[in-house]
């Protein structure tokens, strides 16, 4: 039997899977700060993306990028603040927050059609 902390792990592999396919390069894995915790960092061009991942067994209460809710997105934000002031080349560049959602069918055989991305899902000034 997996544990959540595995299942985490496998769904933030197979979204950086994903986006490394669409053309996304992976800069760091779970950035952790005082202020939270940031899955994936990309770049997109010349845009640092700040990428949550969401896994959810079921669809019964939303789905994943429905749980990423104005107090995660504070988070989120401030996290990527101190990244940002952390690295200052990152720092002279636009950024966005993307989320990934995940259905356990995108785990099992990495299914693309079990993933939804949603690219800039909110918008902060950082």
């Amino acid at each position: 039997m997996k544990t959540t902390t595995d299942i985490g792990r496998a769904a933030e592999d197979c979204a950086c899977r994903y986006l490394q396919r669409r053309g996304l390069r992976l800069l760091e894995r779970n950035y952790h700060c005082r202020q939270g915790e940031i899955d994936l960092i990309m770049r997109d061009a010349g845009t640092t993306v700040f990428v949550e991942v969401r896994y959810r067994k079921s669809g019964r209460f939303g789905s994943g990028a429905e749980t990423v809710d104005a107090r995660k997105q504070h988070k989120l934000v401030a996290s990527a603040a101190h990244y940002l002031q952390q690295h200052k080349q990152a720092a002279n560049q636009p950024c966005r927050f993307d989320v990934i959602s995940l259905t356990p069918g995108a785990l099992h055989g990495d299914r693309s059609d079990e993933v939804e991305w949603i690219s800039n899902a909110f918008g902060a000034g950082v």
